[in-house]
């Protein structure tokens, strides 16, 4: 079996080797229809485009995305080529909450009311971690039936706070491409007797108009921005750059508890595909020897860490998001 890999994956190479030694690590970017031409098995995160262009012509049956999005992924396509897919949903949901968690304590907001929009795997990880800081939460997903989640009017009404947690979508009955945009804000700013403090995206670039925001956080309309997905990723917007409280580089998932979940998800997958044996599970590398532990969250994931590394080196984008420090959720 062969076996391409985006080469940033982390924690994984142990166990591939133990399933098959031809596993062939490149850069998620730059994989061509030349490099899986003669693979069994492709294994991406975000970057790689899988698709007819891609993989018509391959050997390829089996596609994993070591990620909760999919749309990286012509699905339709694959199922109709009869390549089998799979992607991780869930695998970073702990991980976004924790980077939720750490990025209100650093806005000092400790009460309030925080308004979740979709709640999925991470919403719903999200919701459970600011209720258990203390804070209320309001919901709305139009894709789940609940009795207790409201419309995105009452979010927009009643939220100190709104964090994004939806897939990106640009069709079907609720596209969620620029669902905050310049009319949002407006409505927004329509339904509000006062700012909204902050507006939160751990989603997808796409899901926030990034201009509109802009214009709205001008108009006193929102107070305070957390991004850490961006339109036009790895090239992103300066201005946003630098006015965000928070302003990372789409690694809101990436603490190693993430990643190794993420990792056993599809190992887990490639080996029910094929047929064969699982090499066991990756688990995630300890702290250092050095590490301190006072008891607070941020001792484990100070998000304006990354933030300062960011805005010295905007260009470094992509390095930073594929040689990322080590972060632990628990000690």
């Amino acid at each position: 079996m062969k076996i391409i890999v985006d080469d940033k994956i982390p924690y994984i190479r142990e166990s591939l080797a133990r399933i098959t030694p031809d596993v062939v690590y490149i850069r998620g970017s730059e994989i061509v229809a030349s490099d899986v031409r003669d693979a069994d098995a492709l294994i991406v995160r975000t970057r790689t485009y899988c698709n007819r262009e891609l993989l018509e012509g391959s050997r390829v049956q089996f596609v994993a995305t070591a990620t909760i999005g999919i749309d990286h992924l012509d699905t339709q396509w694959l199922d109709e080529a009869g390549i089998h897919w799979v992607n991780c949903p869930g695998c970073n949901a702990s991980s976004v909450g924790q980077y939720i968690e750490t990025s209100l304590m650093r806005l000092g907001f400790n009460s309030g009311i925080v308004g979740i929009v979709g709640c999925g795997h991470v919403g719903s990880e999200v919701k459970a971690v600011c209720e258990s800081m203390g804070l209320k939460t309001i919901v709305n997903d139009p894709f789940i039936d609940d009795p207790t989640f409201v419309p995105i009017e009452d979010v927009m009404t009643y939220a100190d706070i709104i964090t994004f947690h939806v897939p990106l979508t640009r069709c079907g009955s609720h596209p969620t491409w620029h669902l905050a945009d310049k009319a949002f804000f407006s409505h927004l700013y329509e339904l509000r007797s006062c700012p909204i403090e902050c507006i939160i995206n751990t989603s997808r670039g796409g899901v926030i108009d990034e201009q509109a925001l802009l214009n709205a956080m001008d108009e006193g309309i929102v107070g305070n921005a957390v991004i850490d997905t961006w339109e036009g990723e790895p090239e992103i917007n300066s201005e946003l750059l630098g006015r965000a409280f928070i302003a990372t580089p789409h690694i809101a998932g990436y603490s190693a508890d993430g990643k190794v979940t993420a990792d056993n998800m599809v190992i887990d997958a490639l080996c029910r595909h094929f047929g064969i044996n699982n090499p066991g599970k990756v688990v995630p590398p300890a702290l250092p020897s050095d590490f301190i532990y006072k008891g607070s969250p941020l001792d484990l994931y100070d998000p304006l860490v990354d933030t300062a590394r960011l805005r010295r080196n905007p260009l470094g984008f992509e390095e930073q998001r594929g040689n990322y420090p080590l972060r632990r959720e628990f000690y």
